[in-house]
């Protein structure tokens, strides 16, 4: 193993605090945590507001992904963040979008400070092309009593290979990034999740058009492993207007609304 760890500067909070923008109203930063999306809805639950907030780690010791997987990263490694986005006035049955909406501002962000071109699996990671690596994850939870929903996500920007979690993640810096700061890469992913949660709220049509633009998903053969440990093999070839992917077995279409999605090679049964 190579012995030398990479730059890992921490955030500057003053310089991130200046460059917000509505809906964007209190960011904070804590050295480490246990997960940024838990402590947002912890502070809902004691009668925070949090719509607006913005929670980001330089460590995650608990960080949690769909059905309570567990992640972590070497401190500063990722952009490690949570944010609390007004679901006031949005039918329930949209907010399938709001992770689909997430995944579309990080790929943006992705590109436009780093070049780096990634695509979008369905509903929740952000991935190099339909086989590639994992370079980000994606976590909506709905807090309460307010209509608020906890959007987190974990960004890895200079884990190297040997400190990944899984080998099938993936970071900037093995993508060929160089030297990333995440502090213009924070400011740049704010002001893209605020247009796109914006698009959500508004039922922009262009927000379902990007995502399906930036999908490595849709055209791609899939087995999906449903609820109750069904499977359903087939192509993906859409998602619908709440957000849910349709999946074409030959038979049939079938929309599914929650299940761990693989992406087959063309010759896989």
């Amino acid at each position: 193993m190579d012995d030398r760890q990479p730059n890992r500067p921490p955030l500057d909070a003053t310089a991130l605090r200046a460059g917000l923008t509505e809906p964007w109203r209190r960011l904070d930063i804590v050295d480490e945590t246990g997960s940024t999306n838990a402590d947002l809805l912890a502070r809902a639950a004691a009668g925070e507001q949090i719509a607006g907030a913005v929670l980001l780690a330089e460590y995650q010791n608990a960080g949690r992904g769909r059905h309570g997987r567990q992640w972590s990263a070497p401190p500063r490694s990722q952009l490690a963040l949570s944010v609390g986005v007004d679901a006031a006035g949005v039918s329930a049955d949209s907010w399938g979008w709001l992770p689909l909406a997430t995944g579309v501002a990080v790929v943006d962000a992705v590109a436009e400070v780093t070049g780096v071109r990634v695509g979008l699996k369905w509903p929740n990671d952000v991935l190099v092309g339909p086989g590639g690596g994992k370079l980000a994850g994606i976590l909506a939870e709905v807090a309460s009593p307010a209509p608020v929903v906890v959007v987190g996500l974990g960004l890895n920007v200079t884990m190297t290979a040997d400190e990944a979690p899984d080998p099938r993640a993936t970071s900037l810096s093995q993508l060929g990034a160089g030297t990333v700061d995440r502090n213009p890469l924070a400011q740049a992913l704010l002001r893209h999740l605020a247009a796109r949660f914006d698009g959500w709220r508004s039922a922009d049509p262009k927000l379902a058009a990007d995502y399906r633009e930036r999908s490595v998903t849709i055209g791609s053969g899939v087995r999906a492993i449903l609820p109750g440990d069904n499977t359903l093999v087939g192509t993906a070839v859409d998602v619908d207007e709440l957000g849910r992917l349709i999946i074409d077995t030959g038979t049939e279409r079938v929309t599914v609304s929650a299940g761990d999605i693989t992406h087959l090679r063309p010759d896989a049964p």
